[in-house]
């Protein structure tokens, strides 16, 4: 663990406290980049459309895609070439979605398809009460945001009774067979079901939708844990801890007058699956929108790459914290702790971005945020994970670094964290943006 000695950032424990609010308000990506424009706009920020002719005017601005974010602040008078500071993270996690035709039932039970995204640890879905929430697309062109913030669904688990194999050979779940959630009484399948229900919450009328993107999540809010309440127990920290550190970390940024580059939000949709797509780390949207950028303020080709090869990205995203029940299969000299401050990512086969220059960087931003880190390297008989700091790193010509707070529980329906790191990453992420 490396200690640092300056002056502390803005935010204390107060910003844990709003990190608890944004999760339970964030259910899936398209709630999240909703919440994170909300503080944006009381920041001043703007939304720019796409489609719209962009001007270089100082100040300010968002664009949203789906379940992503991209969110800049142009100082004034910044030249075409300046460069960008990013904090790169992403809005979703892995959960149970809905298929196409979500009507199913068996037995006198009634139940709804699901498709397993992502890397969910399954058992922990088990016997949780879930909601359903995630964008209604509608027949006139428009969509719209639905959450049912209460128990509505079940993944009842089998009980021991039926399976005595599971004391001696551990639980063993089939993804199709056993992960069906129920959601009432009822011997007969009535296709269009789901969709009516919703229709009806939304206050929308039959046949409105034709296109929905929903998943289920586990109704029960963040909360402190432990005697003296210094860890955070919720849902989603993986990745919207990050997505909320790098939200307060850009407002906070942004009310500088002294800013010599451009710092940027960029919180991507679809990490859990690999990137790929056009609200993915993988797909054109950054690049995009740093581009037009420049060139609004009217910016060259050469402005263009004068402004990418300065600019750094720190890729930030959940890591994981020394488990004291299972530390063998942790590295033995990084021990990453809860509350110990972020941790700087390092895997020399480029899982991670992060090399020595980088840590640098990381490291003076911590100095002056005065926030101590710590360093996660994966036990070399393990796989490593990885991120979209190696994509950025790649798609864009961009020096990444791969940073991150130390959790348990990663993908689990409820992870744990230290209740200290939020702040303490987010105090790092000003830092980092201001240069």
């Amino acid at each position: 663990m490396r200690t640092s000695s300056g002056p502390h950032g803005p935010f204390d424990r107060g910003h844990t406290e709003d990190l608890m609010s944004f999760l339970a308000a964030s259910p899936t990506p398209y709630h999240a980049v909703a919440s994170a424009a909300e503080r944006l706009e009381k920041a001043g920020f703007r939304q720019v459309e796409e489609t719209d002719a962009w001007d270089g005017t100082h100040g300010g601005k968002y664009v949203l895609r789906g379940g992503a974010i991209v969110a800049w602040y142009v100082p004034e008078g910044a030249a075409p070439h300046t460069p960008f500071r990013i904090v790169g993270a992403h809005t979703d996690s892995p959960n149970l979605r809905v298929k196409p035709q979500p009507d199913a039932g068996a037995h006198g039970w009634r139940q709804v398809a699901v498709e397993i995204y992502g890397g969910p640890l399954l058992n922990s879905w088990l016997d949780r009460d879930l909601g359903l929430a995630g964008r209604l697309s509608l027949r006139d062109g428009t969509s719209r945001l639905v959450n049912i913030d209460r128990p509505l669904l079940r993944v009842p688990q089998l009980a021991i009774h039926m399976d005595r194999s599971i004391a001696a050979d551990g639980l063993k779940l089939d993804k199709q067979k056993h992960m069906q959630p129920i959601w009432g009484l009822g011997d007969d399948v009535h296709e269009g079901d789901l969709i009516r229900f919703l229709e009806e919450e939304t206050g929308l009328g039959e046949g409105d939708v034709t296109g929905w993107d929903l998943m289920t999540y586990n109704v029960e809010p963040p909360a402190y844990l432990g005697r003296d309440r210094e860890l955070v127990a919720g849902p989603r920290m993986d990745n919207l801890l990050s997505v909320h550190a790098a939200t307060a970390a850009l407002t906070a940024a942004a009310a500088r007058d002294d800013l010599t580059h451009i710092p940027v939000l960029a919180a991507f949709d679809h990490e859990e699956n690999g990137s790929q797509s056009d609200t993915g780390a993988d797909g054109p949207l950054l690049g995009g929108v740093l581009e037009r950028s420049v060139f609004a303020r009217g910016g060259t080709y050469e402005d263009r790459a004068r402004a990418f090869a300065g600019t750094v990205c720190l890729s930030s995203d959940t890591g994981h914290a020394v488990h004291p029940n299972y530390a063998e299969r942790h590295d033995p000299t990084h021990h990453p702790r809860a509350n110990g401050g972020p941790i700087l990512k390092v895997n020399v086969n480029n899982r991670y971005a992060t090399d020595g220059a980088g840590r640098a960087v990381f490291a003076a931003a911590c100095d002056k945020a005065g926030v101590p880190f710590q360093t996660f390297v994966s036990n070399n008989a393990m796989p490593c994970g990885t991120t979209i700091g190696p994509i950025t790193a790649a798609r864009h010509g961009i020096k990444t670094v791969d940073i991150g707070v130390a959790i348990l529980s990663m993908h689990s329906v409820r992870e744990l964290c230290g209740a200290d790191d939020p702040h303490l990453l987010a105090n790092a992420l000003v830092a980092f943006l201001e240069g």
